[in-house]
């Protein structure tokens, strides 16, 4: 699936760049995107390199495939010359993440001029939501 559009997510959606390291590091992986709406579905996949000493996925990088999740929902509806980092994420942490594959799920709630509330979910192989979150950002030009 490819979109005619441009800008950051676009041309990682689209092949013309690779995503970002951290990105990669996750196994990003695009699924969806309502391209004017925002909600969007990510891929994730993470193995053993990513648990904490009881065997479940370290909290930090859940709230990394969350915000990985929020931040290219809200891209998906910016200007190319646009980005909008996150100035705030709240994480709810509702099950333990075992190593393998999940889908983040996110959405633009409310969309201003400078800044924008999101929400997402983040759902493993099962189908069990492990974390929820809420995010607000800040909408910025490139120079």
């Amino acid at each position: 699936m490819t979109f005619d559009r441009r800008g950051i997510l676009w041309d990682a959606i689209n092949g013309r760049t690779p995503p970002s390291p951290a990105a990669e590091l996750l196994g990003w992986t695009f699924r969806a995107v309502d391209p004017d709406a925002g909600p969007l579905e990510i891929g994730f996949s993470l193995d053993e390199k990513f648990i904490n000493p009881v065997g479940s996925i370290q909290g930090g990088f859940v709230a990394a495939m969350l915000d990985d999740t929020l931040g290219p929902a809200l891209v998906a509806t910016l200007e190319p010359d646009q980005f909008a980092p996150t100035v705030s994420l709240h994480v709810q942490y509702l099950a333990p993440a075992l190593p393998g594959e999940f889908i983040g799920y996110g959405r633009v709630v409310k969309k201003g001029r400078e800044i924008a509330f999101l929400e997402g979910r983040l759902v493993d192989a099962r189908g069990t939501t492990v974390a929820t979150a809420g995010a607000t950002s800040v909408i910025r030009t490139l120079r």
